[in-house]
């Protein structure tokens, strides 16, 4: 208990953040005590404003009160701060490093933006996002290789910022057509593999219920 309260870890999210989930599934791998504050997004609160003032989101993590933004900053942050917790998110190797910290940002840059299209977009805007999305699947699966994990053989960095989305997989199926099963089956086989371990079981939430979130979302936003 007395080195739980030495790391003082708090991590402000929101339940359905694949983001947020990463931090997560990071500190469980990691076996990090943490006190989780779910926020509210469209009333944001006091101290999520001040721990974030430049871009006002979650994830946040606080060490000791020091806020630590942007999820994939957290998850390097978590493997230089805790050196002790095992096992390392990052490859010890500065080019392996680079490789994972590359395709990191490669799922940053692509996956969100052009999922949120798929579920948003109608006619020939769904249409170019699904043939993006496919694309941007296949890169990603032609990365993975025929390993078990991005990293190799053990669950790591580009692991975690990936995993999360494969819960939004079914609602890129219904809405966009796009099936992970069919046109990537070694990234779904990856996906599989991933929620059998339990810090990733724990803190992704069932693709049905993400689904009833996206459709929520689209009647929010008045998309039929």
């Amino acid at each position: 208990m007395a080195e739980e309260k030495k790391q003082g870890l708090q991590l402000l999210d929101f339940w359905v953040s694949p983001f947020g989930q990463r931090c997560r599934i990071a500190l469980d791998e990691k076996g990090l005590a943490y006190e989780y504050l779910e926020q509210d997004l469209r009333n944001k609160s006091e101290l999520l404003l001040r721990a974030n003032p430049v871009h006002k989101k979650i994830p946040v993590l606080l060490h000791d009160g020091r806020p630590v933004c942007e999820s994939l900053v957290i998850v390097q942050y978590l493997d230089e701060a805790f050196p002790e917790a095992a096992p390392a998110l990052l490859p010890a190797d500065p080019y392996a490093r680079a490789q994972a910290r590359f395709w990191a940002d490669y799922v940053d840059k692509k996956l969100y933006d052009c999922g949120t299209r798929l579920w948003k977009l109608k006619g020939d805007g769904q249409a170019q996002a699904r043939a993006e999305m496919v694309e941007i699947l296949r890169t990603l699966e032609g990365a993975l290789g025929d390993g078990p994990f991005f990293g190799g053989d053990a669950l790591g960095f580009v692991d975690v910022a990936l995993v999360p989305f494969t819960s939004w997989f079914l609602a890129y199926d219904r809405f966009g057509g796009v099936s992970v099963e069919k046109e990537c089956p070694r990234l779904a086989a990856w996906a599989k593999r991933c929620a059998e371990r339990p810090s990733v079981a724990k803190n992704l939430y069932p693709p049905e219920k993400v689904y009833d979130f996206v459709c929520g979302m689209k009647k929010r936003l008045g998309i039929e």
